[in-house]
Formats: C-alpha cells, sequence, structure tokens
C-alpha cells in the first residue's frame, strides 16, 4: 500500500485493499493475461482468495474523507465494549476475548453500521455453495498458491540480516523523514497512535524512544536506544514470519471442503539449489495449471480437525484468563506460568492441610488442669503419700 494511500490515513482497511485489488485482478483477467499476487499478508491475500470479509462502507464513500466507527469504538474501554457486543450479538461475544479490543469494535461496527449482527453474515457466508467453517466460497476459480518455505533456523538468520541490509541502506534516515513530517508534532503531545495506519507497521514503534530523544540526550544513551531499537525490530520480524507461516497452515494447509485450492510447498532453505528445488518445480506447475492438468508436484495437505473449535470460550480461574480456542486451552494447561500457578494453589492446600491436623492433634493432646502444684491431683501420689 506504499505509494498510493496517504501515510496519515488511519482508517485504511483489509476491505478497501480487497476492494482495490480484486478490480484490478478482474481487469487483467479481462485482457486475457494470468495475475500474480505476491505477498506478503496472509491475512490480505486470503482477502482475494476467498469471500470472508464482511463490508460495510458504501464504494462510493470517500476513504480519506469518512470517520471510521471501528477508531472510535476502539477509544472506549475493552470490556464496556465486550459487554455492548454480548447485547447485540452473544455468538460473536462469545468468541471473543474482551481485550482483543480490535476484533470486539469490528463486531461492534458491523452491527451498528448494517443492522446485522457479525456472526448472521458469516453464517451466511459460510452456507454459500463451496463455503466451509472458515468463510465463503473461492471468488476466482482455479487458483495455484506457492508457498516458499525454509528451516526456522536459516529463515531467523536471513531476517536478521535483511534488518542489517535495510539499515545499510538508509532505513534510519528514512525513519527520521518520515518522524520529522508526520510524527513528530503527536510525539511532543504524547498522542502518537501506533496501532491504526502506516504507524503500525513494523519498524515504526521499535524506534519510538531513539528517535523523539535523539539529540536531546547523551550519545551514550542515544547508542543504546539505537541498539535496543534494531534487537526489538529484529525480535518483533521473526515473530511475525512465526505468525505468517502459522497462519498458511492454519487457514490454507487444513482448509476443509473439497474446493480448498492446492498449495505447492517450495523448500528455499538453500538457496545454491534455487534452479532445482525452487525455479523449475514452480515453473512446472504454473504451467500445468496454465494447460489445465496436473502438475506431477503434490501438494501439501494437513487434515482439518473437526473437532477442534478454535473459538470456544474458557475461563481460567487459577489465572484469572480467559482463553479463546481448544488448541490455546490446552497450551496454557501445559504452560509454565499456568503449571506455576497451580503449584502455588497445591502448597497453599497442604500448608492449610498440615496446620489444620497440627492444631488438632495438639487439641487432643491438652488435659484439664486444676490449679495447685505438680501431682497435686495424681491418685497415685496420694495413696503413696
Amino acid at each position: 500500500m506504499i505509494s498510493f494511500v496517504d501515510p496519515l490515513v488511519t482508517n485504511y482497511t483489509v476491505v478497501d485493499f480487497r476492494n482495490k485489488a480484486t478490480a484490478l485482478i478482474e481487469d487483467i483477467f479481462a485482457r486475457g493475461k494470468i495475475p500474480i499476487v505476491v505477498g506478503g499478508t496472509n491475512y490480505y491475500v486470503e482477502s482475494l482468495l476467498w469471500k470472508v470479509l464482511v463490508n460495510t462502507k458504501s464504494p462510493k464513500v470517500d476513504t480519506e474523507q469518512v470517520v471510521d466507527q471501528k477508531v472510535e469504538l476502539e477509544k472506549e474501554d475493552s470490556h464496556v465494549l465486550h459487554s455492548r457486543l454480548r447485547q447485540v450479538d452473544p455468538e460473536m461475544a462469545a468468541k471473543l476475548h474482551p481485550h482483543d479490543k480490535r476484533k470486539v469494535a469490528r463486531s461492534l461496527q458491523v452491527f451498528e453500521e448494517t443492522g446485522v449482527s457479525h456472526s448472521e453474515f458469516l453464517h451466511r457466508q459460510h452456507s454459500e455453495e463451496g463455503g466451509s467453517p472458515l468463510g465463503g466460497p473461492l471468488k476466482f476459480p482455479n487458483p495455484c498458491i506457492l508457498w516458499l518455505h525454509a528451516d526456522q533456523t536459516v529463515l531467523d538468520e536471513r531476517l536478521d540480516k535483511r534488518v542489517d541490509d535495510m539499515l545499510a541502506a538508509g532505513l534510519l534516515e528514512e525513519l527520521r523523514d518520515f518522524h520529522r513530517r508526520y510524527n513528530q508534532r503527536n510525539s511532543s503531545e504524547n498522542s502518537q497512535d501506533y496501532q491504526h495506519g502506516i504507524f503500525q507497521s513494523i519498524g515504526f514503534k521499535e524506534f519510538h524512544e531513539y528517535l523523539i530523544t535523539e539529540g536531546k540526550c547523551t550519545p551514550e544513551t542515544s547508542t543504546q536506544l539505537l541498539k535496543k531499537g534494531i534487537e526489538a525490530l529484529k525480535q518483533v520480524t521473526k515473530r511475525y514470519a512465526r505468525k505468517q507461516n502459522r497462519w498458511v497452515k492454519n487457514r490454507f494447509l487444513s482448509r476443509p471442503g473439497p474446493r480448498a485450492p492446492p498449495v505447492y510447498g517450495l523448500e528455499v532453505s538453500d538457496i545454491s539449489k534455487w534452479e532445482d528445488s525452487v525455479f523449475e518445480p514452480a515453473l512446472d506447475i504454473v504451467q500445468s495449471f496454465i494447460e489445465g492438468h496436473e502438475p506431477a508436484a503434490t501438494p501439501v495437505r494437513i487434515p482439518y480437525n473437526e473437532t477442534e473449535n478454535k473459538r470456544s470460550y474458557h475461563v481460567c480461574d487459577l489465572c484469572d484468563r480467559i482463553i479463546i480456542g481448544d488448541r490455546e486451552w490446552a497450551a496454557h494447561v501445559k504452560s509454565k506460568s499456568h503449571l506455576h500457578q497451580l503449584k502455588k494453589r497445591r502448597l497453599a492446600s497442604d500448608a492449610v492441610s498440615t496446620t489444620k491436623s497440627q492444631t488438632t492433634a495438639s487439641d487432643c493432646d491438652i488435659e484439664p488442669k486444676e490449679h495447685g502444684s505438680p501431682g497435686q491431683n495424681d491418685p497415685d501420689l496420694k495413696r503413696s503419700t
């Protein structure tokens, strides 16, 4: 979206992207060509492949002029929002964590702008021919998906190197210029927003402290803040890559239904084998699709677990947490934090039990005594005397 959306527009959404990109795809098809989508954020790619989004904006309304209802909703307290959602769409409220303000606000926005609950929209999509529990049918027939994947260690090293290369290519100068033109006034007023628009992109908030203190602190402090920003950028980049891989596995590879498009995996760990492992197989797969027959390569598939509920609602009283999803709940009960809380409760319970036992034993050992000297009431002593 760089170069065609104004950096200060904060209400440009995946729906806007889908509408713009879909128009381009249809134009390419109309000219007898094959569109190639390269990405990127898989959430946005998925919006082009399947009918999975709910459009609440009028296509005639200018994105830059309209007030974003969702942004306004997100200014409210998360628990207040979740309570409002429970009243108008209890089904969706049961699937969303109260702290997931963005999704809660989105569901409220759908209802307030259309009068139809978000869950009802999704039910309609799922019930369409070709729909599935993950969304509606395919938007375009016969898509071909190529997934380039690498060993995690190799990928992490590449991502670290990419950050270093970006810095060498002038990333800091670009950030300084962008900060000076678009974010400096907000930062001085402490009203910067790293949750919407372009500022939520990876690379901005990681260097916030460095940018706002540059020239106002000692060189040593500035250097430390710069190192902190670089390390944070590397960590969040690797974390995001893992998230994208999980998205591919959960939403593409294990998508249920007979009409799920094939996904062909291409191993890119060893780039010295690029021609044999990536380029030639990809060329053969694409050529087969163009000619209308099955390629020699076998698509990657992960069985869809129909018993797993990704939106089930769990409450952990022990940790005072709400967990959404069967898999997340299973992971939580095995997590260090949960086991630590469980151990603390057991120790506390054992301590209470021990204290009660000791108190009971002490009560049994105590006999009533009358005032007087030792042995005064002992009958044997009396007889002896």
